[in-house]
């Protein structure tokens, strides 16, 4: 396929709103695409190289772009400026200035040379990119110029995700939909999988070391008896406040990678504890399912979620190892020495955890007990409360290991059943843009940050909120914002005019939200709001694909 050919989809793609529409244009571009292009298309409309856990970067910000621009088309980088104010968007300056004919490049010859522009490195090689990046768009035609200039500074963004690309997969098939996204979710690479289903081979897909896995979830509950009626046989354990960390090890070649749940890989730096690994572990390749806890030497004690998180931080980490060392407590086990366990029982995984991890002061098996008995899920709630945990995580005794919050495998108590509408639990919202500060906020240039959350594949407006954010979190946000800003309100948002914020930001961001219930609002695009909403913390570790659904926001307030 010639990459023009390709411009014209994604031409239609842009101007489409409809989610229907969007998914048919799809299932037409992948029927036209053959097995070796289809991978490499389904990167290229996500804006992107490759799946997002292999960090294939261009790494061309905006500046160096309108600097490409100046280069490529022969003009003056004040005019190239000027351009860009005027039409606010890369792409289209890349337009106006493009040949009427290119040089009809395929598909494939695009990609290969985005991809060597991503890879090259070292002295020398912001100029060679810009360089590579200019000769590049001069081989391109208007349309397919407008598209390519604005894939490295990340601004591609048609309004869909993994999720739209599986349904175009499956062409209506629901079925056919379940195993792809099943698929999808043991290997959570579109390319890979997009070409598996073009090539008949959709089964083949199974865990590998050092590519992460989508996370199973817990969903919410707050009856333990509802728990047992809905799950029977369950297993109770302790739910730390840490982080989330999927540890992928080969003995050979000591093979050590580290997924955060949203999939993002950690350099092992950050955690010199597991330099070491291989020790702990009676196996030549496993993918462990652990969280990361913080510990207080001088009170022997566990640390809150922010202290651990710290340890992420990228300077500092011996001082920050040594102040707050980490504890590994390992609850699940989805591959050992080529054995797949996510379609195994609970049970069946946790005697593997205790075959082949070392119990120690790094790695710490995680404490389970079998029950059909509510009362003592109530105990050991109480218990694990008083000792400074979050409670209990419950789950199915028979369960397999399922991403996502799919189905009653995994659940986590609620603190208290309240009233209709009042809040259980907290949330994690989208930072979907901000409002300009007054008064002394004034001088961050923030004063609150709209949030939503997901509603299917668009984004609602939920709440407004100040509260809670300290001139310290002020700056931290409108630094990310800053990363984030978005001149248009991205297609998958969904704002009343008069909830516009000053700002809009590119759903990435995510924040820990809490408030004293959830009322019917006619403001807000979700159709609900929050009543007393509080800031408490941003949530680096999570996605926005992991930030609380319409429908868990509904479970959470007792609203169905």
């Amino acid at each position: 396929m010639k990459f023009s050919r390709l411009s014209t989809y994604l031409d239609r793609l842009e101007d489409t709103p409809s989610r229907l529409e969007i998914t048919k244009i799809l299932s037409e571009l992948f029927e036209e695409t053959s097995k070796d292009e289809t991978p490499k298309v389904c990167y290229l409309i996500l804006g992107t190289l490759a799946p997002n856990y292999e960090g294939v970067l261009l790494n061309l910000a905006e500046r160096m772009m309108l600097n490409v621009l100046s280069i490529c088309y022969d003009e003056n980088q004040q005019k190239i400026k000027l351009l860009f104010k005027e039409k606010g968007d890369l792409g289209n300056v890349a337009q106006s200035l493009a040949k009427a004919k290119g040089d009809n490049l395929s598909v494939n010859e695009v990609y290969g040379l985005l991809l060597s522009i991503a890879k090259d490195g070292g002295a020398g090689s912001v100029e060679r990119k810009v360089s590579a990046m200019a000769k590049l768009l001069g081989k391109l035609d208007p349309l397919s110029a407008r598209f390519v200039s604005r894939i490295p500074v990340g601004k591609l963004r048609l309004g869909f995700s993994e999720k739209t690309i599986i349904v175009a997969l499956s062409n209506g098939n629901k079925d056919a939909e379940i195993q792809i996204e099943e698929a999808y979710n043991i290997r959570p690479d579109i390319g890979y999988i997009a070409k598996l289903v073009k090539e008949n081979k959709l089964e083949s897909a199974s865990p590998e070391v050092g590519v992460p896995i989508v996370p199973m979830l817990a969903q919410r509950l707050n009856s333990t008896n509802e728990m047992i009626d809905k799950m029977g046989e369950v297993a109770v354990e302790p739910k730390f406040d840490g982080l989330r960390i999927f540890i992928h090890y080969r003995r050979k070649g000591n093979f050590l990678k580290i997924f955060t749940r949203n999939m993002n890989a950690i350099d092992e730096g950050v955690f010199p504890e597991l330099k070491d690994f291989g020790k702990y572990i009676k196996a030549d390749e496993i993918i462990l399912d652990t969280e990361a806890v913080g510990l207080d030497p001088k009170r022997q004690m566990f640390v809150d979620f922010q202290k651990t998180v710290s340890r992420r931080r990228r300077h500092e980490i011996e001082k920050n190892s040594t102040e707050i060392p980490l504890q590994f407590q390992v609850f699940d086990v989805l591959l050992c020495d080529g054995k797949n366990f996510l379609r195994m029982p609970y049970t069946t995984r946790r005697k593997e955890i205790e075959k082949v991890v070392v119990n120690g002061s790094l790695l710490k098996v995680d404490e389970y007990t079998i029950t059909k008995d509510p009362e003592v899920i109530k105990k050991f709630h109480q218990k694990y409360l008083k000792m400074g945990l979050e409670g209990v995580v419950v789950k199915r005794a028979s369960g397999l290991y399922v991403s996502g919050r799919t189905g009653w495998n995994w659940v986590k108590m609620k603190e208290e059943e309240g009233m209709k509408g009042r809040l259980s639990d907290t949330l994690d919202c989208i930072v979907m843009g901000y409002f300009t500060g007054k008064g002394k906020r004034a001088q961050f240039g923030l004063g609150k940050i709209l949030v939503g959350i997901r509603d299917g594949e668009k984004i609602r407006t939920l709440t407004k909120v100040g509260t809670g954010l300290t001139e310290e979190m002020l700056v931290e946000i409108r630094k990310r914002i800053d990363k984030l800003e978005s001149k248009e309100k991205p297609k998958e948002y969904e704002a009343q005019k008069d909830l516009v914020p000053d700002v809009w930001a590119h759903p990435s961001l995510v924040v820990e939200v809490s408030a004293d219930s959830v009322s019917v609002s006619t403001k807000h695009s979700l159709g609900l709001s929050l009543r007393f909403p509080r800031f408490l913390k941003i949530r680096g570790d999570k996605s926005a694909s992991q930030a609380t659904t319409l429908k868990e926001l509904q479970n959470i307030a007792g609203l169905k």
